[in-house]
């Protein structure tokens, strides 16, 4: 079928990489997979990072103004084909869909969304009328794509029929990081030369873009908790950049200049190789929905230290592909990496269960499977047959 696919966060083809335009690109990679056709129905942005009421009214009728143009262009006689379906990731207070809901009603065709969320505590906020939109959206949908079980439990008060609610594991095409993973002597060889560091040293490997909020929150703490650790053995490769790139640094530089190596932003391609060469990825993860970064890694065989928040432990399994640590606890942190890194067959142990459940439970074919399953429930819904 033919799918309109759209992200009101940041569209898969945003210039800024981050883990929601990945699981964006992994969505539509899934859809294309399961046999669709499937196209960007806009760009368009509607993310309000402040709560700014104005902004969120101009969002509004900017909104109204771009689904207008677009149900006249698909209405009129001679216009391009009308899409089967539409698709919107990641809509939420901060990031409502203005688009989906009004075009998906004007065209008679299913809505579908995927990691739709709802913070009733927003309701009078500086967010309402995000919240207010997302709500819409969600009561409209005749699928709801969850990645973890408390954003399903979240949603069943205000869903229009509990049978459009769907779960979907965390996913990614492992077939890169496989590859990886299998020349992983060679990249760890190229990188040591490349950026000066020791191979015979364990690699710890952090990705996470710098920016303010979370993001800065989660570098601090893990600077605090490395920082604890005296005379470490290894050595922390830390890919990527942002605007808070100054904070950051000073959260992780007192740990010294021979353990840490900032190696700045890097494609997705050259990333997989960083995954594979590393012996460890440690990552607070703090207030995160579930951690693309955690799927990657597991995917190149990489074990992980990571805060227990939200639904990363449906991608961690502590104990067995990782250790997951209570949230903002430094001290436990910092002894869950001394552990790893002097226990190698443990850490050998965890790489291969991490590689090997990332390919049974969080690959592509088990997602496109739950996918056709949902877009045909939503047709079903939508047609009222069920």
């Amino acid at each position: 079928m033919r799918i309109a696919f759209y992200a009101p966060m940041k569209a898969p083809n945003h210039p800024s990489p981050s883990g929601d335009r990945r699981v964006a690109q992994m969505l539509w990679q899934a859809l294309e997979a399961g046999g669709h056709e499937v196209t960007l129905a806009s760009d368009f942005r509607a993310y309000d990072r402040d709560g700014d009421s104005a902004a969120q009214r101009a969002l509004a009728r900017r909104g109204a103004e771009i689904a207008a143009a677009m149900i006249a262009d698909w209405q009129a006689a001679n216009g391009p084909p009308r899409p089967d379906l539409w698709f919107s990731y990641h809509l939420y207070h901060k990031a409502p869909d203005w688009l989906g809901p009004a075009i998906s009603a004007a065209l008679d065709i299913p809505y579908i969304a995927a990691e739709a969320s709802y913070a009733r505590k927003q309701s009078s906020g500086p967010f309402g009328a995000g919240l207010e939109a997302s709500l819409h959206a969600i009561a409209r949908a005749d699928a709801i794509m969850s990645f973890t079980p408390e954003d399903q439990e979240a949603l069943l008060p205000v869903v229009k029929n509990p049978a459009c609610l769907h779960r979907i594991a965390p996913f990614l095409d492992a077939a890169p990081y496989r590859a990886a993973r299998a020349e992983r002597l060679r990249h760890r060889k190229t990188l040591a030369a490349r950026h000066c560091l020791d191979e015979n040293r364990p690699w710890l490997l952090t990705v996470a873009m710098m920016r303010p909020g979370d993001k800065l929150a989660s570098y601090r703490l893990m600077g605090r908790a490395l920082n604890l650790i005296a005379d470490p053995p290894w050595q922390l490769l830390v890919v990527g950049d942002g605007t808070a790139r100054e904070p950051v640094e000073e959260a992780l530089l007192p740990i010294g200049s021979d353990y840490v190596f900032f190696v700045g932003k890097q494609n997705a391609e050259d990333l997989t190789a960083f995954y594979a060469a590393a012996d460890l990825l440690v990552w607070p993860a703090v207030n995160e929905a579930f951690g693309m970064v955690f799927l990657e890694a597991a995917a190149a065989g990489l074990p992980v230290i990571a805060g227990n928040w939200r639904g990363v432990s449906e991608i961690v399994a502590t104990g067995e592909t990782g250790i997951l640590i209570d949230p903002w606890d430094d001290v436990e942190f910092a002894e869950a990496v001394v552990d790893l890194t002097l226990d190698n067959p443990r850490r050998i142990a965890m790489a291969e269960a991490a590689a090997a459940r990332a390919e049974s439970k969080h690959g592509m074919t088990a997602a496109v499977t739950v996918l056709n399953q949902a877009l045909v429930a939503a047709q079903s819904i939508r047609r009222g047959t069920r």
